[in-house]
């Protein structure tokens, strides 16, 4: 299926949200979900299912000083 991710198309495999993020290896921890224009706690990653054409911006925050 088909899914936007930060604005570029990508092929995917059914999958959750958080199926995604381990097959990127993106850290969790630092990672901010938007699906749809709607912000996805983390708590519901493991059950949000992702569809054909949805649109994911993926934000990560790193700290410093």
């Amino acid at each position: 299926m088909n899914i936007f991710v930060n604005g570029n198309k990508e092929r995917i495999e059914p999958c959750t949200l958080a199926q995604l993020i381990a097959c990127k290896k993106l850290d969790a921890g630092a990672l901010v979900i938007e699906l749809n224009r709607q912000i996805i706690k983390q708590e519901f990653w493991s059950t949000t299912e992702l569809q054909e054409d949805d649109c994911l911006e993926m934000l990560s925050f790193v700290g410093g000083g």
